[in-house]
């Protein structure tokens, strides 16, 4: 099986790996012939079940991956999560309180556990996908496109972290997702500016190409619409 030219098996930690897009990430992956370990709160088919807000279930599962790897080469990061309004009046705070816990406190539990293992890696990446909604948030996405502008803020201050050694942390700029059951269920869709999640994989698996670090990579540059 073909693997990342130039690099042995990898050992690669993908968060949400339950959903369409952690699907599609794992499975490009394995494909590849590296070794996946894939985390979901929900005990999806093939995945730990590790509640990611519990900072010591992160804790124990970085041990044990320590314990039996001794490093991890790549953490896609990919619990996420909406909540909205049509109008900012709208806005509820309970939503803000759940985005809160799904996109920023995961994340600084994940980052906070997994550091040290990510430095061991001859060339660890690591990557959350984040919105357009972080740079121009509109009314009724308040919560949600603060919550993103957070991670955000949080990834890059990890990518600070990471500068002088060979790994980096990136982030990855969509629109929105988009997977074959979505097109299935609505067939008068084109759901134009969204990313396809094979697409998103092919995407994080170009991270191992380039040893940028701590910068936004927009993917809707490529689906049809400008940074």
């Amino acid at each position: 099986r073909r693997l990342h030219e130039g690099h042995p098996s990898m050992i690669i930690l993908v968060t949400g790996a339950g959903g369409p897009a952690g699907r599609a990430v794992v499975r490009r992956f394995t494909g590849q012939g590296h070794t996946v370990i894939g985390v979901d709160r929900s005990g999806a088919e093939g995945c730990l079940p590790v509640d990611l807000l519990d900072a010591d279930a992160v804790g124990r599962l970085a041990a044990d991956v320590r314990a039996e790897h001794g490093r991890v080469d790549g953490i896609v990061h990919l619990v996420g999560g909406w909540r909205g309004s049509k109008t900012f009046a709208e806005t509820s705070l309970d939503d803000w309180a759940v985005l809160h816990d799904l996109l920023i406190r995961t994340l600084q539990h994940v980052t906070l556990a997994f550091e040290p293992l990510l430095k061991a890696s001859e060339r660890g990446r690591f990557a959350i996908v984040s919105a357009k909604a972080a740079e121009r948030p509109t009314q009724g996405n308040a919560a949600y496109g603060t919550a993103k502008a957070a991670s955000e803020a949080w990834t890059l201050a990890f990518a600070d972290a990471l500068e002088g050694t060979s790994s980096t942390a990136n982030i990855l700029v969509v629109k929105a997702l988009v997977h074959e059951d979505m097109r299935a269920a609505s067939p008068e869709r084109t759901f134009p500016g969204f990313t396809d999640v094979d697409d998103l994989a092919a995407a994080v698996g170009d991270l191992w190409s380039t040893d940028a670090n701590g910068t936004r990579i927009d993917l809707t540059a490529t689906q049809g619409e400008t940074a």
